[in-house]
């Protein structure tokens, strides 16, 4: 199995190799096209000259004798002196190599004469041919003489072939170290790239092993793509933290919770043993003790009938309950549980901030509950000469109710785990989960339940609603 960075690399130096071996046979082509091109241009621009001359080879022949001819074959006939890389050879209508300028036929004005099969067909020729003549590659073109002579015209294309060799030779070098410093280029630029998603393997291998706290960490000159991906990845781990952090939390506070149940539970329950089984064994014969044992039964049965209740309550309470909401005069509701709490306890003085109506959307009977809770607290947690002060006020889009007491207050420990379920400060009657089901009841709200105590200075406990828009009529 390779590595992406391996595959990229692989692709860029085949993708790069392909446009250079394109690139050369182009060029090549193109080259090759041009420089047939000059030697043909100069093939037809003798073969015309020597048409247009009007020549016969005796005539030619004769000239031989000038040095003018010799040199050049005169200047207006294009120079048909043949070059060291051509060949001129006259050739009779048999197909015979004949004398030209006194010169005996050599072997390669043979070889050429003998190599053209068809020398008529070749004067028509609009372009001159390629032929091989001792294994020498020659592009040859022929003309007619006035006598009946023909005369073949060739030009080697050796030295051609030989520079275009040289030419390939050079590209595929210069192509190989383009190639081999592509490939380096690509393995330290993909590597460099690529350096994002190995720190995001090792902060998902970090997180497998249980750091949860481990993050992606940002790349200077980050790809966009990259980044993007990094910033989700980081979302996520986000996401799973939290979720596994609240699992354990509920967890932990379940564990806790089934452990107070039941110690809570146990209680009543162990105490209504005892009283049976002193019954049973016939020790409860007076029957002011049978009715002293009785009531203590129906008061533990009171007991955990209130508590299984209130855990009943925070059952619900946990599992988000859809609010029937409506329009809730507050000021009313704190009004009434005043009146309860003088009834209750008529010593105690209870005074109430809550003139006019304040309206708020929220579910009457959830709370009911929490200004019944929080004067239950009261009642259980402080003499029943100690004043009590009931405050509502909007302040902008929030209603806020407030229960404060004088009474002993609470440590800045206690104050922590004041909302607690089973939390009772310094031994304190009660089952534990009254400031707890105001908290549930004010979350399902949305809303949020404060504490403000300290030692001697008594307990003032804040509850603040959303206001939300109150429906008319």
């Amino acid at each position: 199995m390779h590595s992406l960075r391996v595959k990229l690399t692989l692709a860029n130096v085949a993708l790069l190799a392909l446009g250079i071996i394109a690139a050369t046979a182009v060029s090549l082509v193109g080259m090759r096209h041009y420089l047939v091109g000059q030697v043909d241009s100069e093939l037809l621009t003798t073969r015309d000259s020597l048409a247009r001359s009007s020549l016969t080879l005796r005539q030619i022949d004769s000239l031989a004798a000038v040095a003018v001819f010799r040199e050049g074959l005169l200047a207006e006939y294009a120079d048909a002196r043949p070059k060291p890389d051509s060949v001129f050879a006259a050739v009779d209508e048999a197909g015979r190599v004949l004398t030209v300028f006194g010169d005996e036929p050599t072997d390669t004005q043979t070889a050429l004469a003998r190599a053209v099969r068809d020398v008529a067909g070749l004067t028509r020729a609009p372009e001159p041919r390629d032929l091989t003549v001792h294994d020498a590659s020659y592009r040859v073109t022929a003309t007619r003489l006035t006598d009946g002579t023909y005369v073949l015209m060739a030009t080697s294309t050796d030295a051609l072939h030989k520079g275009m060799y040289k030419a390939l030779k050079l590209d595929f070098a210069v192509g190989s170290l383009l190639i081999a410093l592509l490939a380096c280029l690509t393995l330290f630029s993909v590597r460099r790239r690529m350096r994002p998603l190995e720190d995001m393997v090792e902060t998902s291998s970090a997180i497998a092993e249980g750091d949860l706290t481990r993050r992606v960490p940002s790349r200077h000159d980050p790809t966009q793509e990259v980044e993007q991906l990094r910033l989700a990845l980081n979302s996520m781990l986000h996401q799973v933290e939290t979720a596994y952090r609240t699992r354990e939390r509920s967890a932990a506070q379940l564990r806790r919770f089934v452990a107070d149940a039941s110690h809570e539970l146990r209680t009543p329950l162990s105490a209504i043993r005892g009283y049976l089984q002193l019954y049973d064994q016939g020790m409860l014969r007076d029957p002011d003790d049978r009715r002293r044992a009785w009531n203590r039964m129906n008061g533990e049965v009171d007991r955990m009938g209130r508590l299984v209740d209130e855990l009943l309550t925070l059952a619900r309470l946990d599992q988000r309950p859809e609010l029937r909401l409506r329009n809730v005069d507050v000021s009313r509701l704190m009004r009434e549980a005043a009146e309860d709490l003088r009834a209750q306890q008529p010593e105690r003085p209870v005074s109430v901030d809550a003139d006019g109506a304040v309206l708020v959307r929220a579910d009457e009977s959830g709370l009911r509950q929490v200004l019944g809770n929080l004067l239950a607290n009261v009642r259980t947690h402080t003499p029943p000469d100690v004043p009590v002060a009931l405050t509502v006020r909007r302040t902008g889009e929030t209603v806020r109710l407030t229960v404060a007491d004088k009474g002993p207050g609470l440590s800045p420990e206690d104050a922590c785990r004041v909302f607690d379920r089973f939390f009772r400060a310094g031994g304190a009657a009660g089952s534990g989960l009254g400031l707890a089901i105001v908290q549930g009841v004010i979350d399902a709200h949305g809303g949020e339940v404060t504490v403000d105590t300290a030692p001697g200075k008594g307990l003032a406990v804040t509850v603040d609603l959303p206001w939300r828009g109150v429906r008319q009529g």
